[in-house]
């Protein structure tokens, strides 16, 4: 029932005036009006329809929060509940309320209805690029977007999907010298540190096609056969249908199926590992970071107290956040982390001085909280199973320190979907389950110093760029007239390295 809904959904939002010409536009953020335990936003109008009955354009448009629906009485009755909890959950759940993260979780990881479980498709070029006979970076620009559409097109013709999500990943546009790079730097620290005296293990957390995992065994065995005999590779992956790909990949040709024996995938969350590995390893997280889940904090402005948001969820399946000063013990602890991370650096809602704050909150119809921060929880979690069961790992990590058209707040994502082929940007991250992105930048000087106080190690921050330029072959990538798309792509990303 989801597929004719959503498609009905989604084509109100585009019949919408702000959407007729070109992409469409972010809506703004309405203001907050309550405090403590109180509902602060509706973002869709609560009606009586049934879920496949046709709703209007408004159902898109932000509530305001002048005069908002009292919703204190379900707050009281609903019970909370966790996203580990709704895991086994074939529909998406009503009348009750959750912690924004994990809503978020739920969202994005639940394996009957999450984005990542059950929306996405990862986008394949076909042949590596021959970037060495392309005349420039728009002839690139121009080559990618033909494959692409030729891409969708054979989906198309065995299942037309008009909400079909894809996106793609720098291994997969520079497949395999992005891969190749990775396996370098691993081989080169690999021999400095440990070779010998131990083998080569490799943990990879979501894996996505298997792309990155077999251009990195190809390289090495290629280029280092006696430490590609010491070599083991294995895939953490929650989502099942991504490790039934993966391991079609290894089967696909004589080439990948050499690597049978030494990958191991291995089907679960991260969150879940209860087994502890001694041995030295590297853990590879590439592009994961960005949709781990986060919790929304705002501040009281004259008291600077934190609430930490919840999401509820009616009878209608509509949703409504409230704030509530009671933390959990998750989000207390990042807070004191983070502060004793950084010696209380870090960006912060509450940029201004108690008395401008004090004089702007008399003001008619302001707000009487601060903007959201939304908070890593998720990661931090991740540090800790890091630190508790991989004790002689090195990380190797990338992901976006910043991003585009992101929602109010501070560390706020990008919140999108597809439809008809066409990205669609709203402004609240929360959507209807499964069927956006929620995509959050990384603040790598932050998460620098929580890593390194969580698991005692020394990192290194660098630009996608100056790690490319040091572990690729650059000169592979580049085009006729000089420019390089595997340099010049991805400014917005960083890299994070154990040293």
């Amino acid at each position: 029932m989801d597929s004719p809904l959503i498609s009905r959904l989604f084509k109100q939002l585009f019949t919408h005036r702000a959407c007729q010409a070109g992409r469409p536009k972010l809506r703004p953020t309405p203001r907050i009006s309550c405090a403590r335990r109180t509902q602060v936003r509706s973002y869709s109008n609560r009606n009586t329809q049934d879920d496949d009955a046709p709703r209007n354009e408004s159902h898109w448009q932000q509530r305001t929060d002048v005069f908002p629906q009292d919703m204190s009485k379900e707050y009281e009755k609903y019970p909370m509940v966790t996203a580990n909890q709704l895991r086994n959950r074939r529909e998406r759940p009503r009348r009750v309320k959750m912690l924004t993260r994990d809503f978020i979780e739920d969202s994005l990881y639940n394996p009957s209805y999450g984005y990542f479980s059950k929306q996405v498709v990862i986008f394949t070029p076909g042949d590596p690029f021959n970037f060495n006979e392309l005349q420039d970076e728009p002839e690139f620009h121009r080559l990618l977007g033909q494959r692409y559409t030729e891409f969708e097109d054979k989906l198309d013709l065995k299942s037309p999907n008009e909400t079909r999500q894809l996106w793609h990943t720098p291994t997969e546009l520079f497949r395999p010298y992005y891969g190749e790079s990775i396996a370098r730097y691993l081989v080169a620290n690999y021999k400095l540190s440990q070779y010998p005296y131990h083998d080569l293990i490799i943990y990879e957390m979501g894996a996505g096609n298997g792309t990155l995992m077999l251009n990195i065994l190809d390289y090495i065995r290629d280029t280092e056969p006696d430490v590609y005999d010491r070599t083991k590779f294995k895939i953490i992956e929650i989502s099942s249908n991504l490790a039934k790909l993966q391991a079609q990949q290894i089967l696909r040709n004589s080439n990948s199926k050499g690597h049978f024996s030494k990958i191991e995938i291995i089907h679960k969350s991260v969150f879940d590992w209860d087994r502890a590995v001694p041995e030295p390893c590297f853990f590879l997280a590439m592009e994961v970071f960005d949709n781990f889940a986060h919790d929304a904090i705002r501040y009281d402005p004259i008291t600077e107290t934190p609430l930490q948001g919840q999401v509820l969820i009616d009878n209608n399946g509509e949703f409504y956040e409230f704030y509530s000063p009671t933390l959990d013990p998750v989000a207390s602890r990042f807070l004191r982390v983070r502060n004793a991370a950084t010696d209380g650096r870090y960006p912060h809602p509450l940029n201004q001085n108690k008395l401008i704050r004090g004089i702007k909150r008399r003001l008619p119809f302001s707000p009487n909280l601060s903007e959201p921060e939304y908070i890593p929880t998720r990661l931090m979690q991740f540090f800790d199973v890091l630190a508790k069961n991989f004790p002689n790992h090195r990380l190797v990590t990338s992901d976006f320190h910043s991003l585009p058209d992101t929602i109010k707040g501070i560390n706020a994502p990008v919140v999108q979907t597809r439809y008809q082929r066409r990205t669609v940007p709203v402004t609240t991250p929360l959507v209807h389950q499964g069927y956006f992105d929620i995509l959050f930048p990384t603040d790598f000087r932050v998460m620098e110093s929580m890593y390194r106080f969580l698991t005692g190690k020394l990192t290194r921050v660098m630009s996608h760029e100056e790690f490319l330029q040091r572990w690729a072959y650059v000169e592979e990538t580049e085009t006729k007239n000089g420019e390089n798309p595997l340099l010049g792509w991805y400014k917005n990303a960083s890299v994070m390295v154990g040293v």
